[in-house]
């Protein structure tokens, strides 16, 4: 098989979350157990960091990953979902796995996995775990896919264990109050295993601060930890940190969210520097300055171009549109533009009503089934008094704001992670 062949066999033959939604989730961890004794359970053979949260996880494991590359380790990097393509999900020292391998993968081990029917996830996640022992690796930093209890990814027993935030995403197999979302996140809590949380609410601290003390897990919380004397904001939408223990420091990412997965990512560096690993306070500035390049993360206020400035974003919940729609009333500019859809695992109605009123909307969908109908999407808008156009394709809303804009506009592009991917994907064409 060719890769192009060998990633359609994987998304057509395997239930694949991101393409049919519930139906590929799959409860308990009998599959990843089979395929990890199978493979020889690789992932005892390096060390590992597990990221969970219901926000900020990418930029989280990325910038730790950047950090830790720069303080001269072999990282690997398990994230999900991808962009553009397949590869991007697992990563060394920023390089995607090879083509070859993903193929050589699929061919040599079919017989096994295909009597087990596992999900496109669990089996993605053996493939990263076996890839990483094979390239000898010093540490890895897994991002969990969903929850974190029943996650394929909780076999890991990490060096240290962090949960962003928790808010409203997935409640059908998560819960229905945070209380019992952060339970499941909680889940990937370890017996005498460091954890760091973010962000916490009156409640679902209790939670976390319940677990960690059943399995005698030290825990920081990094909003406690006030490492950060201030900020400030650049124009081209970086943010420099002033901190109590790395001077100032310049993070790539823009977007105010990044406030908050700053302060969690230098928590879970002072822990990792008290567990024995070597980071010096330039390799923080380093890994802060050049995340993207260095790990390929894309669609975190990502900026497409200047003029008319043009971002998008993957925040696709309510807790995210929280502080986008924030930070988008903010832009200085002519016109708001705004390309936007979701999916139907999402509240939509409640991140709809959060979108500026005094904006041109280019409503659209993503090129996946479980995109909500861009009709939907704009009788929904209709009711908060949102005026916008329809495109079936994202692509064509895109070239629409772009050709109606001026040089003094704001683009913003998002709503979901799959609108930014045939975003991107369009672009690289």
């Amino acid at each position: 098989m060719t890769y192009k062949e060998t990633t359609e066999y994987l998304y057509n033959s395997t239930p694949v979350f991101e393409h049919v939604g519930a139906s590929a989730y799959k409860e308990g961890l009998y599959n990843t157990i089979e395929l990890d004794n199978h493979f020889g359970n690789p992932h005892r053979r390096y060390k590992c960091i597990h990221v969970a949260g219901t926000n900020g996880k990418g930029s989280v494991s990325h910038t730790l990953a950047a950090i830790l590359q720069a303080a001269g380790l072999r990282v690997g990097l398990y994230t999900s979902p991808h962009l553009i393509d397949f590869r991007e999900r697992i990563r060394i020292n920023g390089e995607p796995v090879s083509e070859q391998y993903v193929i050589d993968f699929v061919q040599q081990e079919r017989s096994f996995f295909e009597p087990l029917h596992p999900s496109f996830f669990e089996l993605t996640t053996a493939m990263a775990f076996k890839y990483f022992a094979e390239q000898n690796i010093d540490i890895a930093i897994v991002e969990v896919g969903l929850g974190g209890r029943l996650d394929c990814t909780n076999i890991i027993t990490p060096l240290l264990s962090v949960i962003t935030n928790i808010s409203f995403d997935h409640m059908q197999f998560l819960g229905d109050t945070l209380a019992k979302i952060a339970s499941e996140k909680a889940g990937i809590i370890k017996h005498n295993i460091p954890v760091v949380i973010g962000e916490y609410t009156d409640e679902t601290r209790p939670v976390f601060e319940k677990k960690a003390k059943e399995l005698s897990a030290p825990i920081l919380f990094a909003s406690d930890n006030k490492l950060i004397k201030q900020h400030t904001e650049t124009d081209d939408g970086q943010i420099v940190y002033d901190t109590i223990d790395y001077g100032e420091i310049c993070g790539e990412l823009g977007g105010q969210c990044q406030l908050l997965n700053t302060a969690t990512i230098l928590s879970a560096i002072t822990v990792l520097k008290d567990l024995g690993l070597h980071i010096e306070a330039k390799d923080v500035r380093t890994g802060f300055a050049n995340v993207c390049e260095t790990t390929g993360l894309m669609g975190r206020w990502q900026k497409l171009q200047s003029r008319p400035l043009t971002i998008c974003d993957t925040g696709h919940n309510v807790a995210g549109w929280q502080i986008l729609s924030k930070q988008i009333r903010q832009q200085e500019c002519n016109v708001c533009r705004i390309v936007f859809g979701m999916v139907d695992d999402k509240d939509f109605e409640k991140v709809m009503a959060m979108l500026p009123e005094d904006a041109e909307y280019y409503w659209t969908q993503a090129s996946t089934h479980r995109a909500i109908p861009v009709g939907k999407i704009a009788d929904e808008g209709a009711k908060h008094n949102l005026s916008g156009k329809q495109f079936a394709k994202v692509e064509e809303a895109y070239n629409a704001a772009i050709a109606d804009a001026a040089a003094d506009d704001f683009i913003f592009i998002g709503g979901s992670s799959y609108v930014v991917a045939d975003l991107l994907t369009a672009i690289n064409k």
